[in-house]
């Protein structure tokens, strides 16, 4: 089974790979809603391939944060390096509730993936009106985790909000939106092993903090 790890506090050192890191983004919806920063990644530890992507409402959702598949987010053409998803608020409040805690263990996190996945096999397919164009991504689309790539379409969900870009003219440097999570992507995969190693150095500190707060505690009484 799969093993999945988060990049948590870590922090990229160099300046050009901190550029692309794609937490601290906005993430739209339709009609430009927005639904909250991309707070952290979920990542394959064998592989680095991004799984999930984790997104911070700043509170309007009453877990605060959820998750959603890598294929599903495409760049923003309205908002600089921002992202959109065809996800409504009232959408995302019928997905299970995300707790990190949930990746310490395998069992219970294949529980909560399938509960989770089950709600997209749920969710109705969407058509723009007056057309038979599908705007949601296909199931395949949806659950495809590590693509390395954001899928984007010839249409933004909201016709009637004023693109800052058009597909033809989004930019295409290592930092624009359009390859940046290519880059990013790439760069979590080179850095898997030291992002690893960061991750088990906080759990034994945040361990070693609770143990001295127990023995104070003990003293105390």
């Amino acid at each position: 089974m799969a093993r999945y790890g988060t990049l948590g506090d870590y922090r990229f050192s160099n300046t050009q790979e901190a550029a692309i890191d794609i937490r601290g983004s906005k993430v739209y919806g339709p009609k430009d809603q927005k639904l909250g920063t991309i707070d952290d990644v979920i990542f394959d530890e064998a592989t680095g391939a991004i799984v999930f992507v984790v997104v911070d409402t700043g509170g309007w959702l009453s877990t605060n944060k959820f998750i959603v598949p890598p294929g599903v987010i495409r760049p923003s053409l309205q908002h600089e390096d921002d992202f959109l998803v065809d996800l409504t608020k009232e959408e995302i409040e019928d997905f299970p509730a995300y707790d990190e805690k949930t990746l310490t263990s395998e069992e219970q996190w294949a529980d909560y993936e399938k509960w989770y996945r089950s709600k997209w096999v749920e969710k109705p397919v969407m058509h723009r009106e007056a057309t038979d164009r599908n705007i949601t991504p296909t199931m395949q689309q949806q659950m495809g985790a590590g693509s390395g790539t954001i899928p984007t379409t010839e249409e933004e969900a909201d016709t009637n909000v004023t693109p800052l870009h058009t597909e033809g003219t989004m930019e295409v440097t290592p930092s624009g939106p359009s390859l940046r999570w290519s880059a990013f992507e790439d760069t979590l995969r080179q850095r898997r092993e030291e992002v690893l190693q960061s991750s088990i150095e906080n759990v034994k500190r945040a361990s070693g903090e609770k143990s001295l707060e127990r023995e104070e505690r003990r003293k105390a009484g």
